[in-house]
């Protein structure tokens, strides 16, 4: 199926459906994970900094109790709780950073770039938040991708067959911003 050139969007025939894109294959996803993963680090650091910012402001007003430690580094370095807490914080906007762009476009900045775009394999209608959870979770660092490699006739990642999601490739007309 070809897209038509008009492009009345309340022309049925005008707009490509989702069923005719093909599923992504493991390159495409690959250079979309690497893009994202970038961005990703820049979502961690920059959470990272906020945390680490904060709990120096709390430290250096004595509202932490600095337990004999004048230096705040050696303090946060002795202090297994806060390091812990600081790794959560940023993995929570880290894995928030995914759900969001998700959930809202079906699309990071990554896969944005590399055209891709995660429907709901059932009904083609919003993913909930508790599926991409699991999406995210299952994916394993981007290992679950490499099921593609094996699959190349359904070209499904653990990820998508887990969380029951397909993860296709557009048109550039199809991934304007004006088509969302």
């Amino acid at each position: 199926m070809t897209p038509s050139k008009s492009t009345s969007k309340n022309d049925p025939k005008a707009q490509k459906t989702e069923k005719s894109y093909q599923r992504a294959g493991f390159f495409r996803r690959l250079a979309a994970m690497v893009y994202d993963g970038l961005v990703a680090a820049a979502v961690g650091m920059l959470s990272g900094l906020t945390f680490q910012v904060l709990v120096l402001i709390l430290f250096q007003t004595q509202v932490l109790e600095n337990r004999g430690f004048e230096n705040y580094m050696d303090y946060f370095q002795s202090n297994d709780l806060l390091k812990l807490t600081a790794n959560v914080w940023v993995g929570l906007w880290i894995g928030g950073f995914f759900l969001w762009f998700w959930k809202n476009g079906g699309q990071t900045l990554g896969m944005r770039a590399w055209r891709l775009k995660i429907y709901n394999l059932k009904d083609q209608k919003n993913i909930s938040y508790a599926r991409l959870l699991l999406r995210l979770i299952t994916a394993f660092l981007g290992l679950g991708t490499l099921l593609v490699l094996l699959d190349v006739k359904n070209k499904q990642s653990l990820q998508d067959r887990i969380a029951q999601t397909e993860v296709l490739h557009l048109s550039k007309e199809a991934n304007d911003h004006k088509s969302w």
